[in-house]
């Protein structure tokens, strides 16, 4: 069902870049579009983790270099039964976290030295925990290519209104017409199935970290500082807000995310449920507590 889901979300936006591609330039510009549009789902695919990092000017960092970060990303993925995830730190006070990667045999989870500074060990662990649980649900592939395709939308929208216009008042209306709804249409398409995986990503995080509270916390702190700090990469790229855990920069009205008051209060029930909640596995942080008496 996740495949079928993901197919028809990347086959809604390459039909938007067509019908754009037809608007601007008839039946050959559909093609142009058509073969845009398969190039970069081509290229995203393999080069998915490279793209989002690179946008982030993310750092890697190993045991030897963030020993606590590390560690504690390492028992959450024996935890969550995935393999060890490439893990970087964005140096920026904006208080974040993603995951990316096309499967979890090639996943990367990242944090903000923000986020580091800002959360508690057992918050952190949870934001990481909820990280991790996009890559068990194989939620990362789609994120970063609907944010590529998305982005695309948007570009080719406002480059055949600038050149529309030479085709006449028709040329120039369909511009306009395609400059103020394309963008919202693949919002529309993007955040159809990105708020059910919130949701799920919530639900394996607790499970995977133990502790619904902690992440409960943290999505609180992160939202309200979040809010008020500047993201440098979502000023540049606004479709990359859907990649955080916590979105930024969108309206209620068009965000990929559902309200961070819905998500704390699913997460509230499930801390007072036992049987949605392993109560017998340990913290994620116990091991390295105990390496560190």
């Amino acid at each position: 069902m996740n495949f079928l889901k993901t197919a028809m979300l990347l086959a809604a936006l390459t039909a938007l870049l067509m019908v754009l591609g037809y608007m601007f330039g008839g039946a050959g510009g559909a093609m142009i579009a058509l073969v845009v549009a398969a190039g970069m789902n081509f290229f995203t695919y393999w080069n998915a983790d490279k793209i989002v990092l690179r946008m982030h000017h993310a750092r890697e960092v190993d045991a030897a270099t963030a020993p606590d970060f590390y560690g504690l990303v390492a028992q959450l993925a024996r935890n969550a039964g995935l393999p060890m995830p490439k893990v970087y730190i964005v140096d920026t006070q904006a208080p974040n976290a993603f995951a990316t990667g096309r499967d979890p045999e090639h996943a990367a989870v990242a944090a903000t030295t923000g986020l580091l500074q800002m959360l508690s060990r057992d918050e952190v662990a949870a934001v990481m925990a909820h990280e991790l649980g996009h890559v068990r649900n194989r939620d990362t592939l789609v994120m970063t290519m609907v944010a590529t395709i998305a982005g695309a939308v948007s570009m080719i929208a406002n480059f055949g209104l600038f050149f529309g216009g030479n085709r006449g008042n028709g040329g120039a209306a369909a511009g306009i017409l395609a400059v103020l709804i394309a963008p919202f249409a693949a919002m529309i398409v993007q955040m159809a199935i990105s708020r059910t995986r919130e949701y799920g990503a919530d639900r394996a995080g607790a499970e995977i970290c133990g502790n619904p509270a902690a992440l409960a916390s943290a999505l609180a702190k992160i939202s309200g500082a979040a809010q008020r700090i500047p993201n440098p990469v979502t000023e540049r790229n606004p479709a990359a807000a859907q990649l955080y855990i916590v979105p930024v920069g969108l309206s209620e009205l068009f965000s990929t995310h559902p309200k961070t008051e819905k998500r704390i209060a699913a997460l509230q029930a499930m801390q007072g449920s036992a049987s949605s909640v392993r109560a017998s596995r340990p913290s994620a942080l116990d091991p390295l507590r105990r390496g560190r008496r």
